[in-house]
């Protein structure tokens, strides 16, 4: 079973028994997790730390690095317990067909909330069982988003347990910041 939660800022922290990797922390520092994804390459990799495009896989989580901008910037496939969740990257960019690719059949969609159009798009052509919409910024653009959803009145909750994926539809999570 797979536990997201947003610990501060625009971070996604998902937990998979004792294993948890922290998603585009705000600032890095040695997380409490086994791995930590940034968006932007770092110069110097230290360990548990991904920060570039390529294929990793670490005590069973299979993860793909994926650039835009010339790889200055990555967003991430991770397979946790036979779920894939795509966690895309702020400021959030267009993808383009071959990219869709490489970010394969997503299950759960964690995605920055800058751009309320983009996300519709992107939300539609990468068709998840499951949606975290996260606020990194503008309280407005994050409420016309979670309007666009169908989610403007649903409750914030601190985590959300993925127990299995939703056989119909679309299901958009809330997260409470921690």
């Amino acid at each position: 079973m797979l536990v997201f939660s947003s610990p501060k800022g625009a971070s996604v922290r998902c937990e998979w028994g004792d294993k948890a990797v922290v998603v585009f922390p705000d600032k890095i520092e040695k997380a409490n997790a086994l791995l930590t994804l940034c968006a932007q390459p770092e110069e110097i990799p230290q360990e548990g730390i991904i920060s570039w495009p390529g294929e990793f896989d670490i005590q069973n989580i299979a993860i793909r690095g994926i650039g835009q901008n010339e790889g200055g910037q990555v967003s991430y496939s991770v397979e946790m317990d036979d779920v894939r969740i795509g966690f895309l990257s702020a400021p959030l960019q267009e993808w383009q067909d071959h990219e869709l690719e490489l970010l394969g059949n997503i299950d759960v969609l964690v995605l920055p909330s800058n751009n309320p159009k983009l996300v519709q798009k992107l939300v539609d052509e990468i068709d998840p069982r499951i949606f975290i919409p996260v606020p990194n910024g503008d309280e407005a653009t994050y409420a016309e988003i979670l309007n666009v959803c169908g989610a403007q009145n649903q409750e914030a909750v601190s985590e959300y347990k993925v127990k299995g994926l939703p056989v119909e539809g679309r299901e958009v999570v809330v997260l409470k910041k921690g």
